[in-house]
This record gives structure tokens, sequence and C-alpha cells, in this order.
């Protein structure tokens, strides 16, 4: 998604947004506001209990501590974000474990017809692995949500062992989104005041070395800052540079056509960050639209094809709702029954047919109780 400018600025907070942006497809003039969504309304929950657009079909392709059918793998508990893979013709989806102990990240592998092949782990021995992101080389970059986490490198395809990569910084990581164009990792930051970062590899496709920056804002200027002590400690990342610029509670974070967009859940934002211009906007504020039908926003993801965003909730009423290109806000799909849970690891297949997600508690509330879901139907190309 191309946005082309940036204009009507306006002071949120401390700091100084743009609140709009023109895009080659139609044009964004203002944040999303709640409307009609391209698929239609919601058709009552399926045997899944799952809410759906008319020609939308799911079906359960994991549960939490039971077997994947067709493999010998116990699924994980607490399942959280995730992303997509090519393998051949067919494709693997990962899913991180939000488990403080046990946590890690597993793997489902899907042949050309989408019938689940194979199941596995591909990291172990870490900690409240919350959301993270894919790599133009392959790998998960999987990142721990806690005081100090490390972001370790993972391989979807289970041959490679994974690798800590303690220059990416220490601090409570969320998601991470890779920009091939700049060739630098965009970071979120999962505390009331955090920063948000991107890391500079030394070489790009190496992540062994490089520069941990922070994003400043000086007389609404934006700008970046090398973090002088990425390991965090005496002194926290997000405090170590002056004016750096404060967001309340980073989760989902997504890259595309030189915008990377990334979701704050302290005042339900989704914001984009325009980095050839390097500016920023709002393009969804739930405050700024009736009726807003995004609350909670976390994980956030997108279709190449489309240009629609795709953002789950933690909280709300348990809805993945979409952000299209012409500016409407507008679910998707919604849970039915799993009022104690939360949607995370929203993910489309490489032909964008087929959606993935969780539901990380499930219906039982538990950790012990996860379900990953399979959503597929006419997903738009256009």
């Amino acid at each position: 998604m191309d946005r082309r400018n940036l204009f009507r600025a306006a002071v949120v907070g401390t700091g100084s947004v743009a609140f709009g942006f023109t895009m080659t497809r139609p044009s964004f003039a203002d944040p999303a506001q709640t409307g009609p969504g391209p698929y239609g309304a919601l058709q009552p929950a399926d045997a899944n209990g799952v809410m759906l657009p008319q020609g939308f079909t799911s079906r359960v392709v994991a549960r939490s501590s039971q077997t994947v059918p067709g493999t010998s793998y116990t699924w994980h508990g607490a399942p959280d974000g995730g992303a997509c893979f090519a393998d051949g013709n067919g494709w693997i989806y990962v899913s991180n474990a939000e488990l403080s102990t046990g946590g890690g990240a597993g793997a489902l592998r899907f042949d050309a017809s989408a019938n689940v092949v194979d199941a596995y782990r591909i990291l172990n021995g870490t900690r409240t692995n919350c959301a993270g992101g894919a790599t133009p080389w392959n790998t998960w970059l999987s990142c721990e949500e806690v005081d100090r986490g490390y972001v370790y490198e993972t391989d979807p395809f289970g041959e490679t062992a994974a690798s800590q990569r303690p220059a990416m910084g220490r601090f409570k990581h969320e998601a991470a989104a890779c920009d091939p164009d700049l060739e630098v990792i965009y970071l979120t930051e999962d505390v009331s005041d955090g920063a948000f970062y991107r890391f500079v590899p030394t070489t790009w496709g190496n992540l062994a070395s490089g520069q941990l920056q922070v994003l400043t804002e000086t007389g609404g200027t934006l700008a970046w800052a090398n973090v002088p002590d990425p390991d965090g400690s005496p002194t926290a990342t997000r405090n170590q540079v002056a004016n750096t610029k404060r967001f309340n509670g980073g989760e989902g974070c997504h890259y595309a056509n030189g915008v990377c967009f990334f979701t704050t859940k302290g005042d339900n934002r989704v914001w984009a960050y325009d980095t050839v211009a390097n500016t920023i906007a709002l393009a969804y504020d739930d405050n700024l639209t009736s009726n807003p039908p995004l609350t909670g926003v976390d994980n956030i993801t997108g279709s190449p094809a489309s240009g629609d965003l795709f953002v789950a909730e933690d909280g709300g009423n348990l809805e993945i709702c979409i952000i299209t290109p012409d500016d409407v806000v507008a679910p998707f799909l919604r849970l039915s029954g799993h009022g104690s849970s939360e949607i995370t690891g929203p993910a489309l297949n490489p032909a964008g047919n087929r959606l993935y997600f969780s539901s990380q508690r499930g219906t039982s509330g538990s950790t012990s109780g996860g379900m990953t879901f399979e959503v597929t139907g006419p997903f738009r190309s256009a």
C-alpha cells in the first residue's frame, strides 16, 4: 500500500501526527471509519463458533494439549503470533506459545490440498513468546514478551536450530516487521510508555549484529537515534534516549510497500509509519469513528493482493476486523462462546485464499484450551 503523502497534521497526546494519507488505490482521507465491509454481513455462527460472511467456511486445524490429527505432535498451549511460509506446493503456518514456562513455537505443514501433513516444534526453552514476524529469507522471529526478553530467529521448516538475537535488543518485545526496501526490522514494545524501534543489521539477512534504534520526536519532527545499550540493563532501552516517542502498549506490526502498520492496545489505535517520508499517521482510532467495531487491537496482518488489513481483537467481542484501503473498518469474523479468550496470529497463506488464526484460550478460558482455525473463502484480490 503505497502512501504518497501525509497531510492535515493534528496534535494527539504529546506528539503531532498526520490524520490522513493517499494511496495508489482509493485514497485514505481520514482514519478508517465504521462502514459496511467488502464481504457483507456476518452470518450466524457455524459449528465451530465462527461467524463469517456469506461464502466463507471455517475448520479447526489444531487444539492445544491434543495431538494434531495425522501427526504425533501435541499442539502447544496459548497459541499467539503466527505467519505462513511457502513450502513447495504447500505452506507452513508457525505459531508462538505465550506460556511463562514451556513457551517457544510450533509449526503446521500443509500440502497443496490444504491437508495437514506434519506438525513439529521449532523453538524450545523460552518464555511468553507473544508475537513476532516473518523475514524475507524465510525465518520466523519469535519475540519474548517479558522484561529484557529476547528475539529468537527460528526455522519454520524445522531443519535449523533457533538462534538468540541479542543485538535486536532486550525489552518487552511484541512484534517485528521486516522492511526489505530500507533493510531494517521494526519492533514494537508492549508497555504503556513503550517505544517504537528499528534494527539495522550489519548485513541484511544476518541478524547476528547490527544497530538498535528508537524513534524520537522533537518539535514534531521524527528521527531515529541509536540505543546506546541494547542489553537494557540497568536502564531500559526505552529510557536511554532523550525525546523517545511513546506509544501506549505496542502490539502487532506489519510492513507493506513503504508503510509499517502497528497497533497500540492502550488507546485502540492502528498507526501507519511512512518509512520514506518519515512521518506517522493514524490508520484507525476508535475515538474517531462512530460505533467502533474494532477494540482491544492486537495482532495485525495484511493482504498483498487487496491491500486490506486484518486486525485481531484481544477483548471487544472477539473479532478480526478488516480495514480497507478506501478507509472502511468492519468486522470480518467473530467468535461465539470464546468470551475468556483472545484472537491471535492472523496470517494468510501464500496464495491469499486461506486465513489462519487462533483463539488463545478457546471456549474453556484456559491456556490448554487454545484452538487454531483456518478460514477459506472468496478473499478479494483487488
